[in-house]
């Protein structure tokens, strides 16, 4: 009998023990309340807490969460309704705060995720929702996170994750980027247009300003050689009026020859002429140049070319024999 009690005892005393040893996991923390009473937060690991005074409040899970914020309907500033959902990552930073200063601490975080969606998205236009989702998030996350404070959570991301629009204004936003496109190609190809017109233009300018360069300088040397030819032919006559005045007619009936024989080879190189008829003898033209011959012998042997033979016909530049 006595062997009985003291087994039952003893199994009293391992059952109070086995009910005292509190194991807690990692990522993790329990809430111990002593007669309901919160006292202390249990670690992970091993703790013990006498059974019958001590039990497990709450158990707090301390990682990171991340929490559904479900779609919902948003009227914008400019009456714009569009649908719209995210999500939230926490973690609880103090368990007792956690589990004794919010009721539900998962239900408080999405409603209040939620209202504030609402209020930030709905102070902003269509395209401004669109368009700047960053600012969105970090005005968002700066409320919640103030919000939570005093409830031991640390909002640590806040993510809008799809905007909606109605099917109309999707497609007057595809109908206005289109048009914008266009409109941007039209003057990129107005630009295009007007820088080529430029540098035609240039091109054009600089080729009409080398063709009267080439002009200038074509006329220039025109007028140079205008001048030298003049000039020679002022240094001949002179050489013909001094070897006139010195008694010398061989000079100017070769100066007469040579002008002669010039426009009788003009006759002879004119297109239109079929044929030529000559206003002298073809005797005298050879007299002619028999002499010029007689003059330039005379002139390469330093002498006077003597007058031609009594008994010899005259050229028609020669005159009478003395």
């Amino acid at each position: 009998m006595e062997a009985t009690a003291l087994f039952f005892i003893l199994a009293l005393v391992i059952i109070y023990l086995m009910a005292s040893i509190k194991i807690v996991r990692q990522g993790y923390q329990y809430t111990i309340e002593y007669f309901g009473r919160f006292t202390v937060v249990a670690r992970p690991g091993f703790n013990f807490y006498p059974a019958f005074f001590y039990r497990v409040g709450r158990k707090v899970n301390v990682m990171e969460q991340v929490l559904d914020i479900p779609g919902q309907e948003i009227i914008t500033k400019d009456n714009a309704m569009i649908s719209t959902d995210g999500v939230v990552f926490f973690n609880v930073l103090d368990a007792a705060k956690a589990a004794y200063e919010v009721s539900d601490l998962y239900n408080a975080i999405l409603n209040l995720v939620t209202t504030n969606l609402r209020t930030v998205m709905g102070s902003m236009d269509l395209d401004e929702t669109l368009s700047k989702r960053d600012e969105i998030n970090a005005r968002l996350l700066h409320v919640i996170d103030d919000a939570t404070t005093p409830w031991g959570v640390k909002i640590t991301r806040i993510e809008v994750k799809d905007i909606r629009p109605p099917a109309d204004i999707v497609n007057a936003m595809a109908r206005q980027m289109k048009a914008e496109r266009e409109k941007r190609a039209n003057i990129l190809e107005a630009e295009g247009m007007r820088a080529s017109e430029i540098l035609r233009a240039e091109g054009e300018k600089q080729g009409q300003i080398l063709q009267a360069e080439g002009r200038r300088e074509a006329a220039f040397r025109d007028a140079e050689a205008r001048e030298r030819q003049a000039e020679a032919e002022a240094k001949a006559t002179q050489v013909v009026s001094e070897a006139i005045a010195g008694g010398n007619n061989q000079a100017l009936n070769y100066f007469i020859a040579q002008k002669y024989v010039e426009a009788v080879g003009k006759f002879a190189t004119s297109p239109n002429a079929k044929t030529i008829l000559f206003p002298v003898e073809a005797t005298q033209l050879i007299g002619t140049l028999g002499g010029i011959g007689e003059l330039a012998r005379g002139a390469l042997a330093g002498n006077t070319v003597p007058p031609p033979p009594a008994g010899k016909r005259p050229g028609p530049f020669e005159g009478p024999a003395q």
